[in-house]
This record gives C-alpha cells, structure tokens and sequence, in this order.
C-alpha cells in the first residue's frame, strides 16, 4: 500500500488556463529594447520576457508580469509529500460467534457489569493520579484493591486497561491542542488582512459578514484551547467510559429514534468489561478465558463475589455452544497448542442481540520493503488514497496502469480533510479510464489513488503519450504494456486475450449481453489482408437467412 498526504497550498488552473496565459505572454514578448522602452515611457504595456514564460511553466501556470500592468495572482501546486509503504500490522484479530441460551447471556452480562463497574472506577482513579511517571502510578496499590473484588488476573488487565486508556487520551489532548494551534492561527493571519485585499501571499476574508462570523470561531477556538491547556497542565483528560456520542443521544432519544429502554440497554453493554490478557505458558495461551482447540469449548474464571455461579470445578464457568475461528485458524492453532499468549475479548452487539469472542496475539514485525524493492520484483501494489471519511483504492501493475475495479472502504471517521493536489491530477487524468473501466460509481479519490500508484512507481502522474484513445473500433487495442481486463465467466465467448497476446487483425465491439465477441473485418484496407473470424464455435456469428 502506498498512501500519501499533502499540505494545504492553492491549486493550479487547468491546462487551458496555462497555455492561454503561455500564449498571451508570447505574442507580448517585445522586440529587442522595446521592453525598456516601455518601462522608461510608463506605457500600460505590460513587458513579459520569455523568463518569464519559463518561470510559468515552472510555477505551474503562475504568470509573473512586470511592468506598468496589474500583477495576476500567482497560483502554486500543493506540496505532496513522497508515497510511502505501509509497514504490515503488528497483531491479528479474529472474530466467532456465540450461540448463548438465555441463561448463559444472563451470567456473562452478571460478571460483564461487575468488572465494568471496577474498572470504570480504577480509571477514574488513575486520572485523579494525573501525568506522573509509570513507577508513580500506583498500579500495584490498585490492583491489590481490584483482587479482592475479582481476581488477580481480572485485576491485571483491568489495570492495564485503564493506563492504556489513560495514555490514549493524552495523546488525544496533545492533538487536539495542536489542532486548535493552527486553526486559531490561520483565522488570525486572515484577520489581519482588510476584506477583498491581499497581503503577502494572504487573502482576507471576501466581505464583513464572513468577517464577523470567523471573529466569532475565533472565539469559541480560543476558550477551547484554554480548557484544554488547562486539563493538559492538571493531566486530567475527559474519558466517557460507553462513549460520548451515546451519552449525549440519552437527551435526544427522540431524534434517535430510540426508547429510554433501548439506550439504556446499550449504554449498559458499552460499560461492561470482559476482556482478557494471555499470557505465555498459560493453558492454551490464556487461563482467564480458554478455549480448547480440541472440541472449541469455553471456560470463563469468574470473580470471587460470583464464583456461586460457577458450573465446573475451582471457581469457572464452562459455555454450552462452541467456536472455531474459521479465519486464520490455523496460525490460532499453532499459538493456543504451544500454550502462547492469546487475549480474548466477549462482546455484545445489542441491536443484533449476539454475542462475539474475539482472539487477538501480536505478529513479528519486520521492516518493510522499500519502493525500489518492490519495483525490481515486478509486483502489483495497492495504492490508497486517505480521505475523511473513506480509503479509495485501487490495483496498479508494474507500468502504473490500474488494474481491475477500484475499492471504496468507509472508515466512519469524523472530521474535515484538506484537499489534496493528488485529486486534482488523479481525477483529470484517471477518473474518465477508470470508470469505463468499471461498473461502479469512480471518484476522483480512485483517480488519486492510481497517481499515488503511479508516483510510487516511479512513472508520471499523466497518462504516458501514445496511450490510444477509448474507441469502439479500437477498445481492446492499447499502448504496450497496457493492461488487459480479467475475464468475467459469463457464458460461452472467445478465449480472452492477455498481455503479449498478437492481435489478430480483427475488430471488437460489443454484444448486447456485454460480452466481448470478435468480428471479421468487413472491408479491405491498403496494404493489409482481411482476416479471418476468430471465435469458438459458440460464439460464431450465425449466418443471414
């Protein structure tokens, strides 16, 4: 995968734009010694060298005129960073579901709410501890505490639970203050600057409504960031154990479509805590929570205040329905049967009304092959493009052609991005051959997504010369190294071509059932021979009555 992000600069004109300017700049260009005496007279002349013409091009159609005339804006590309390779993950997850009677759902949502509830207060107490040092966290206080009301290895990860999230938030305080930074600088910068006028390369706002509105934001930034310096400096950052965004629905249940009885049950299930660390030479990586590769039954140790419900020996809890993890089953295997950390994680999605048991262990993580590697291989990358709200992607072969449909992976973030140049020139020049390409909808994401591909490979981000153009005569006719397609199965047609395939000298179009069938040439051209038809017998053209 090769991503790529950008800074936010102005963005070129098209091409059209760029060789009028070329062009008027040219026909301007004066004769020798006409350009100074036009300055020396004050003529409204404008003197345009051909520097300048070169300094154009180079700063992507930004025209610098010199003379009595009014100077054009100067409009420049946005820096794009280099694409880099996307290192593989450092863990696995897998997911099976749990087929709990009514019974079995009860107890786990019995001991779920009893853990929730210790560790909600554990964490509240290591945010009352504030940023100390790891050694001054108390973590062994605490879970001497939490082990009288559970056990020693639920205390363990409740602990550990809570310094990660502890940790998370602060790093989520640090970003948001540095967010904030920027914002209340570019309204200032703008500020400063009379409406409609510009200033050293800054614009102000286009009139004093937007004025007095960004006066406003700018406000509102600057008690935002006051209270987070302030939760920062006492090291006491905001957690909402369930989430936020669901505690705020409670006051608008009907917006939400939603009864106090269903929020309630799902705010309920978000607090419960039913996960488990594992640990090397435990049985079957994980004493807490085990599975038996075996026969795939589950066994749960239950705290000590609820070890009356325990239905098999020494204080645990065995589930009647069974898992297998069909995905990635046999590296789970190889981990639980050499009795290596394995940490699992019972989950309840209450709009579905099941259960889940999710297995997760960490990877060995090795360097990533660089961008020349990968090209000396000949290998297929996948290029993505980052966006808000979704990953566009899209396959690219060794000469930074794309290679089947593009992808579109929602990510469900939140947020506003900055538009990226990548856009601009992936959407101009890719997103027209793509989507003829492909029967879903193509934006002018997936089109970055191809020029992040391309200058990952090293190839130009404009398509290369020579490409031939999409025509009904000639569609299946490209440049060499073109990509081909990959046949779709859909009933009886003529064995598809592939790269280095010769073409034999007939033409394609298109069948009805959107299937490809090649036809005789119907009529003699200079210098070559009609060819024959090229077809399987179930494809061959039937014959006129």
């Amino acid at each position: 995968m090769a991503p790529t992000q950008s800074h936010s600069t102005r963005s070129a004109p098209d091409g059209r734009m760029l060789i009028g300017q070329l062009a008027a700049a040219v026909h301007r260009v004066p004769r020798t010694g006409e350009g100074e005496r036009c300055r020396h007279t004050g003529s409204a002349e404008t003197s345009v060298s051909v520097e300048n013409v070169r300094a154009a091009v180079v700063n992507g159609g930004g025209l610098v005129a010199r003379g009595g005339g009014k100077r054009p804006r100067k409009r420049e590309l946005r820096t794009l960073a280099a694409p880099f390779i996307v290192p593989a993950p450092a863990g696995a997850r897998i997911r099976d579901r749990l087929r709990l009677s009514t019974s079995e759902g009860e107890v786990l949502r019995v001991v779920g709410e009893h853990l929730g509830r210790h560790a909600r207060a554990d964490l509240a107490e290591r945010v009352r501890i504030g940023m100390v040092p790891t050694k001054q966290n108390r973590r062994a206080e605490r879970k001497r505490a939490l082990t009288r009301m559970s056990s020693s290895r639920w205390a363990g990860a409740i602990s550990r639970a809570s310094e990660d999230q502890y940790q998370l938030s602060l790093r989520c305080l640090f970003d948001e203050r540095a967010s904030l930074r920027r914002a209340a600088v570019k309204i200032c910068k703008r500020l400063a600057v009379p409406c409609g006028q510009r200033v050293d390369g800054v614009r102000g706002y286009p009139n004093q409504a937007e004025r007095a509105q960004k006066q406003c934001r700018l406000r509102v930034l600057t008690a935002r960031l006051a209270e987070v310096e302030r939760r920062i400096k006492a090291g006491h950052p905001a957690i909402v154990v369930g989430g936020r965004r669901l505690a705020k629905v409670r006051h608008n249940l009907a917006d939400a479509g939603l009864t106090e009885t269903v929020w309630r049950e799902r705010w309920d299930t978000a607090r419960m805590f039913l996960t488990a660390d594992g640990e090397s030479g435990a049985p079957y990586g994980n004493y807490t929570i085990s599975v038996d590769p075996a026969d795939g039954t589950v066994t749960i140790v239950l705290p000590e205040p609820l070890r009356h419900l325990a239905n098999t020996p020494r204080g645990r809890y065995r589930l009647a329905c069974t898992v297998t993890f069909n995905h990635r089953r046999e590296e789970w295997l190889d981990r639980v049967t050499a009795s290596r950390a394995v940490r699992y994680d019972i989950v309840c999605d209450p709009e579905r009304g099941r259960w889940y048991l999710d297995a997760s262990w960490s990877t060995p993580t090795s360097p990533p092959p660089t961008l020349s590697e990968l090209i000396a291989r000949g290998v297929r990358l996948l290029a993505v493009d980052l966006n808000a709200d979704h990953l566009a992607a899209c396959v690219v072969d060794v000469h930074g052609n794309p290679v089947g449909e593009p992808v579109t992976v929602p990510t469900g973030l939140t947020g506003s991005a900055s538009r990226r140049d990548g856009l601009l020139w992936g959407g101009r020049h890719w997103q027209t051959p793509l989507q003829r390409q492909s029967k879903t909808i193509v934006t002018r994401h997936h089109g970055a997504a191809v020029a992040i591909g391309r200058r990952a490979l090293g190839h130009g981000i404009r398509r290369r010369p020579g490409v031939t153009a999409h025509d009904q005569r000639i569609v299946t006719r490209g440049a060499t190294g073109q990509t081909v397609p990959r046949p779709r199965a859909r009933g009886a047609t003529s064995p598809p071509r592939t790269t280095g395939t010769p073409h034999p000298g007939s033409k394609t179009c298109r069948d009805p059932s959107d299937q490809r069938v090649l036809l005789p040439v119907s009529q003699d051209r200079p210098g070559r021979q009609p060819a024959g038809p090229v077809c399987s017998d179930a494809a061959k053209p039937r014959p006129h009555p």
